[in-house]
């Protein structure tokens, strides 16, 4: 037997479907549309090495420069590729950071949020692709079209004339359902070059730009990808070069705008209230998703920044953070700082949680060796011992189950590490893939190779910290 608040629900379900059915034929009903319209652009490649970074870069200092509201996200977990857009952007340093959009890592509900709510402020929404158009479970591809954003293809045209036509028009045949919007051509030899490739292309293909054959536009690489923007003291020299050289060939109209619907992100619930976290900050330790520091605050924490590379010792604090970057490029600094490892030390001792990621496991251990050979003592909190590698060690997507929940992130680094203790749990690769990271566990320390994404489990991840 139905109460009267269910028969009260079934009227007024039945009282929206009717306005809803009015609506579509009499203007006097008009249905709210929550969505928010913006142009945007997927940009991707028939590859990686292609130039998508440099296009990206380009196409977006050069709207911004022109007093246009860009917003940069990047597909894939990438950290490097995000810190030199949202620069590019033109945005203050901090103000609107280029977020990772992963179908699977982020979740469709994340990604969808993140895309409605930068619609709703920007003039230009770019996308930087990862790898191949096609590459990947999910792909660039996948992104592109559950989500109705047009592609720009970006090929490399430095050895071809005429074929760059063909290339682009398989691009934008291969798959029923993704539009190819337009093509741009990276490393042009000559305007003359340029036209070739331009007249190669089928009539509904635009082409959208080019960007010069010139190692001065190129964008400084080590082993892990482009060189951290913080490392870069002339990048804004480099993005107004490229983009001067995009306004040489640039289509100056706008791409068609998308409309990205509304979508509620996880709940984040307030369990860090009054909880500081120390954060480890500088060159050796970068690799910071903005999305796990906004559910941070957005969960009340304090987060208090220090860099062990200049000398700090760890900040009063009730949890801290060690995330990955680059610790086998400063060995000498880390070796030498005494005073955080005593502090850490402490720290763990007393029970309090901390989270070490990739550099931060390697800076968590009791030695590392660089590819050169040199070999300094670490922070010991965890026995064993790394060696930076020539060859990747492990790339891939990881789901972990840890007693706090599932979590999901990625792995990719150089190092092999002989670690002296049990792991509590083992990620997998959703797709299949060969590398599998374990975590350890000491008290309240974790420490393993993966850089966990915060939202996709946020109760999980705020447990890691919560004292």
């Amino acid at each position: 037997m139905s109460s009267g608040n269910e028969k009260l629900g079934e009227i007024s379900d039945a009282c929206v479907g009717t306005i809803d059915a009015a609506a579509s034929t009499d203007s006097r009903f008009p249905i709210p549309d929550s969505r928010h319209h913006c142009p945007a652009l997927l940009v991707s490649a028939p590859a990686s090495g292609q130039g998508k970074t440099s296009v990206t870069a380009a196409i977006a200092r050069w709207h911004a420069r022109q007093g246009r509201r860009v917003r940069v996200f990047k597909t894939g977990p990438d950290f490097l590729d995000p810190m030199v857009l949202e620069r590019a952007s033109g945005h203050p340093a901090g103000c609107h950071p280029a977020y990772q959009l992963d179908l699977w890592m982020c979740g469709e509900q994340d990604v969808r949020a993140r895309l409605h709510a930068a619609a709703g402020e920007a003039d230009l929404i770019l996308i930087e692709g990862v790898m191949g158009l096609f590459d990947g479970t999910p792909s660039s591809a996948d992104l592109a079209e559950g989500l109705g954003v047009p592609v720009l293809a970006v090929i490399d045209g430095s050895a071809m004339a005429q074929t760059f036509g063909a290339l682009a028009t398989g691009l934008a045949r291969y798959r029923d359902g993704l539009r190819v919007y337009g093509v741009a051509a990276n490393r042009i030899g000559s305007a003359y070059h340029a036209q070739l490739l331009r007249e190669s292309l089928p009539a509904d293909l635009r082409w959208l730009g080019a960007l010069p054959r010139d190692p001065g536009l190129a964008l400084p690489e080590r082993h892990l990808g482009l060189v951290a923007a913080s490392e870069l003291g002339d990048l804004d020299a480099r993005l107004d070069a490229l983009a001067d050289a995009w306004g040489q060939h640039a289509d100056a109209e706008l791409p068609p705008p998308v409309a990205f619907a509304a979508a509620e992100a996880e709940p984040v619930p307030a369990q860090l209230q009054g909880v500081r976290i120390a954060i480890a900050r500088d060159a050796a330790f970068c690799f910071l998703y903005p999305a796990n520091l906004d559910l941070l605050r957005a969960a009340g924490a304090e987060l208090k920044f220090f860099s062990p590379l200049a000398g700090d010792g760890l900040p009063d604090c009730d949890a801290a953070w060690l995330p990955g970057g680059y610790p086998e490029l400063h060995l000498s600094a880390l070796a030498g700082n005494h005073a955080l490892r005593e502090d850490l030390h402490a720290h763990r001792d007393a029970g309090k949680p901390l989270l070490a990621e990739c550099g931060g496991l390697l800076y968590a251990l009791d030695s590392l060796t660089d590819r050169d050979g040199e070999r300094a003592a670490m922070a010991g909190l965890l026995p064993g011992h790394a060696v930076m590698q020539t060859r990747m060690a492990a790339l891939g997507l990881q789901s972990v189950e840890l007693p706090e929940g599932r979590l999901r992130g990625h792995t990719f680094h150089y190092a092999r590490a002989e670690i002296g203790a049990a792991a509590i749990a083992e990620s997998v690769n959703p797709n299949g893939g060969p590398s599998r990271e374990a975590v350890y566990r000491d008290r309240r320390m974790s420490a393993s190779f993966v850089h966990f994404y915060f939202p996709s489990n946020p109760v999980a991840a705020l447990k890691l910290l919560q004292p």
